[in-house]
């Protein structure tokens, strides 16, 4: 059993807190039940898996999956989760897996593209609502908030692992190889003079949603085959960028379904 927080392996894991080290080690964190649940039904193998005696007896068939598709599990005192995990009251167990971005996506019919997105609650929200809306595929820019951040699985509600997704370093590339396979761009503009339910989601679309403060760059809001605004009452300045996404994913969705 893993009892000590200076064990080699125990001090590995909880470097995976920080973003330069996921990316130098190739790992992310996967905290929770649900979220190793989720991992095992879609198959992702996992590298390491740390869990109490306790969490272990109360989920048998779960830990016979995870003989199969572990390449290391250790039993491990409440205190040495506690420790590795990023949230204050783990429920037993952490995972780590080789981290899995597909890129390039290919995108044909339905896209999300994620400009400049800083905060993990945010991003989790938004594979969530991509995942629930059918959304072909996410791509993100390279200066957001990493996919892997433990905040943005928890956020992702296990959608994570079922959305395809992508990192870009160079989004306007992306968006114009889009629109030459004959795509439409859309972005949200606060000026715009048409309404997102007036565009024609029917046709094979591409919404580009940007940073919380400063909105979608110039560049990319140059790209847009249309620009739409959602309406907001008097005194309102701005809705969230989830709940914006939110919006213009589910009127595709309902357009796209009727």
């Amino acid at each position: 059993m893993l009892t000590s927080l200076q064990n080699p392996l125990v001090k590995q894991l909880r470097k995976l807190h920080r973003a330069k080290e996921r990316r130098e080690q190739q790992l992310f964190l996967l905290e929770g039940t649900h979220l190793v649940e989720e991992a095992c039904a879609v198959g992702l193998p996992l590298m390491t898996v740390c869990c109490t005696e306790i969490w272990q007896a109360q989920h048998p068939s779960l830990w016979q999956q995870l003989q199969n598709r572990s390449q290391r599990l250790e039993i491990a005192s409440p205190e040495v989760v506690k420790a590795i995990a990023t949230t204050v009251e783990p429920d037993g167990i952490v995972a780590t897996a080789e981290r899995i971005y597909s890129q390039p996506l290919a995108l044909k019919s339905f896209g999300l593209v994620l400009e400049t997105i800083q905060d993990p609650g945010n991003l989790g929200t938004m594979i969530r609502t991509a995942a629930a809306a059918g959304v072909e595929g996410l791509l993100l820019s390279a200066d957001s908030v990493d996919l892997d951040n433990p905040k943005v699985l928890r956020a992702s509600a296990g959608q994570w692992f079922r959305l395809p997704m992508g990192v870009s370093s160079n989004l306007k590339t992306e968006i114009l190889n889009a629109k030459k396979q004959g795509m439409q761009i859309i972005a949200t503009v606060p000026t715009a003079a048409q309404t997102y339910w007036e565009v024609d989601f029917r046709k094979p679309s591409l919404i580009l949603m940007g940073n919380e403060g400063a909105g979608l760059s110039h560049p990319l809001n140059e790209l847009a085959d249309a620009q739409v605004t959602i309406p907001l009452s008097p005194g309102v300045e701005s809705l969230n960028v989830a709940i914006a996404a939110a919006l213009m994913l589910y009127e595709a969705k309902r357009q796209r379904s009727g």
